[in-house]
């Protein structure tokens, strides 16, 4: 077998009707499209969630809530996190680069070091947010947080 002699599987190709080609073929006339209206029409398109004059369920549902456009989006680390990190790799300090190369966080998020656990080295955690039982937590082991 190669691709000169593929082939469909036998019946699962048909052709399509073959609309507008007279009344001979019993498709001639309004071609199955009925008679008048906008579907009959060329260049005919639905509105989506258009429901044939009935108020859509879109404009039907009572609207609530709000989107801040100015809401920061924080990838949250906890101090368990850190210390797991620790014990594999011990090193002085804890930058973004150093959680991206982890695989903790991707290159463009922003970190945000949380209180959850317990930290006992002593590290210098750089991140652009910190809770304040994280804060207070790092500086108990002898750490540093440092904001960006």
């Amino acid at each position: 077998m190669n691709l000169s002699n593929l082939k469909p599987a036998e019946g699962s190709v048909r052709n399509n009707k073959r609309l507008g080609r007279g009344e001979g073929s019993t498709r001639g006339g309004t071609s199955t499209r009925g008679h008048k209206g906008a579907k009959s029409r060329s260049g005919y398109s639905k509105k989506i969630g258009f429901e044939g004059g009935q108020m859509p369920l879109q404009r039907r549902v009572p609207k609530f809530g709000f989107k801040n456009i100015n809401r920061v989006e924080y990838k949250g680390i906890n101090l368990d996190v850190l210390q797991a990190l620790n014990e594999k790799s011990a090193t002085g300090t804890m930058d973004v680069a150093y959680f991206i190369q982890h695989g903790l966080v991707s290159k463009n998020a922003k970190i945000k070091v949380l209180g959850r656990g317990e930290l006992t080295a002593a590290v210098e955690v750089h991140a652009h947010a910190f809770s304040q039982s994280a804060i207070e937590a790092i500086e108990k082991a002898g750490g540093k947080a440092v904001t960006l």
